[in-house]
């Protein structure tokens, strides 16, 4: 009896990106690319609709980052794996890319082998860190609590997708627009957001975005 292939929705905002890794993929045999993602929110309604057993997912997409994706599969009950691709091998990242629920942290530096066994060793329910993440932050991550105080424990998810969206540029208009909600809705979030980050000005919500890692800085 064939096994079946190990089904894989590779999530980047970079299209040549996703067209090297689906191209290195392909030439491995027992696994499959069936969908691919440019977004968060994409990400999640093509993870329902195909329900791939490993979701490759970059942590800087645009609207809803990769953490925040994770953190909404897992809290959905998700049975897609998900493995995140970072170029951030800090503490930082690693942490809240495990804390969000994913099964693996690869850096985008790593060999076609390694990105190979990642994705085996997350379909068959392992969890997998790259190499080159250092084993302090393993140990750290151990002796660490759910309990560790979270920068954006206060906010509400929708919260944290309107201010990913404020900080990337996008207006009222345009985040009522692509949330399906009412201007009134996005204010009233934004007005909330700001009030219980104790931050009540763009360049602050840009700077706190950045620096808890919702989203990246820009070169």
């Amino acid at each position: 009896m064939v096994a079946r292939p190990i089904s894989v929705l590779l999530a980047d905002d970079h299209a040549l990106v996703r067209a090297g890794i689906r191209s290195l993929l392909q030439r491995l045999e027992g696994i499959e690319v069936v969908a691919e993602a440019g977004d968060g929110h994409e990400t999640l309604r093509l993870v329902s609709v195909h329900r791939p057993d490993v979701v490759l997912l970059d942590i800087g997409m645009p609207e809803l980052n990769g953490l925040e994706a994770a953190a909404r599969l897992a809290k959905e009950g998700s049975s897609s794996r998900v493995l995140i691709l970072s170029m951030h091998t800090s503490e930082e990242y690693v942490l809240k890319a495990l804390r969000s629920g994913a099964a693996g942290y690869l850096i985008k530096s790593s060999a076609a082998p390694e990105l190979e066994a990642a994705i085996r060793a997350v379909a068959r329910g392992e969890t997998y860190l790259s190499p080159a993440v250092s084993k302090y932050v393993v140990d750290q991550y151990v002796r660490r609590t759910a309990e560790d105080e979270d920068p954006l424990g206060a906010l509400t998810p929708r919260q944290r997708e309107i201010l990913q969206m404020i900080v990337e540029g996008n207006s009222t208009k345009d985040i009522a627009r692509k949330l399906d909600v009412s201007p009134r809705t996005v204010d009233s979030h934004r007005a909330q957001l700001m009030e219980r980050l104790d931050v009540h000005d763009l360049p602050g919500l840009v700077l706190f975005a950045v620096r808890v890692g919702l989203v990246e800085p820009r070169a």
